[in-house]
Order: structure tokens, then C-alpha cells, then sequence
């Protein structure tokens, strides 16, 4: 392969440092097109999770409306208004109740990470039975004989 410049042949080590170089740049542009793809992902990112936290804060300001408007639709029916506001409050209680047993129910299938303590387990037992070996004595120019490792 000839060089531009001079019109000679290229050594085998200009051809692997213009490689070098080559695939430097190379790594270097997918690392900054990389960046690029994430930062768009995180501004997306952060804007739907934006939209999904007003969305959260309306729904719970929501719950009181939903509430008064529940007590006094049973009171229209005749029922006494403290009634209907305890039938509400109830109501709430209950859904919460039915919800907490269905987190009991998923935190109870929950396990330690058995095959993981396993092998770390197996990995203290090896270390526990393994004896260092002893280093070889070396004489040296003095006539005491040092120990490497």
C-alpha cells in the first residue's frame, strides 16, 4: 500500500498505527452516537415520568371528590349523612385490606437468592481448605537465604 504522500510503500508498523488510529475513531464515534441515542432516551424518559407524577397527584387530589360524592349519593337515598360517610370511609378500608393481602401474598413468595449463597458458600469452604504453599528459599550473596513470593 503506498502512502499518499510520498509515493513508497508503508511499513507494517505505520499500517498498524493508521489501523490503531483508524479503529480509535471508530470506537470513539460509536461511543458519541451511543451518547446521543441515551440522552434522547433519558429526556423522553424523564418527561413521561414527569407526566406519570401530575398524573399520580391529580388522581390522589381526586379521591376526596370521588369521596364526597360517594357519601352524598348514598345520603340522597335517605340514609343519614354520618352513614353514608362511614359506608365511604369502609369502602376505602376495605380495598385497602383486600390490597395489603395481595402484597402479603407476593412478599410471602419472595426467596433469598439460594443458588447465589450456594456458591458463595462453596467459595468460603474452598478458600477455608486452601494452604498457602511455602515460598522457595533463595540464597543470596550474604549467605542468608531470602524468601520470594
Amino acid at each position: 500500500m503506498a502512502a499518499p504522500e510520498t509515493g513508497t510503500e508503508r511499513t507494517v508498523g505505520q499500517l498498524f498505527a493508521s489501523a490503531s488510529a483508524d479503529l480509535s475513531a471508530l470506537v470513539h464515534d460509536e461511543i458519541a452516537l451511543a451518547k446521543q441515542e441515551i440522552k434522547k432516551d433519558v429526556i423522553r424518559g424523564a418527561a413521561g415520568g414527569s407526566a406519570g407524577v401530575v398524573a399520580a397527584v391529580i388522581l390522589l387530589a381526586s379521591i376526596p371528590m370521588f369521596s364526597f360524592a360517594a357519601a352524598y349519593g348514598i345520603h340522597s337515598s335517605g340514609l343519614g349523612l354520618v352513614w353514608c360517610f362511614l359506608i365511604t370511609g369502609g369502602a376505602f378500608v376495605l380495598i385497602a385490606l383486600i390490597l395489603a393481602f395481595f402484597t402479603y401474598r407476593a412478599f410471602r413468595k419472595l426467596s433469598p437468592p439460594e443458588r447465589t449463597i450456594a456458591g458463595a458458600k462453596a467459595t468460603v469452604d474452598v478458600l477455608k481448605n486452601a494452604k498457602p504453599h511455602a515460598a522457595a528459599p533463595v540464597p543470596s550473596v550474604d549467605g542468608h537465604k531470602a524468601i520470594t513470593r
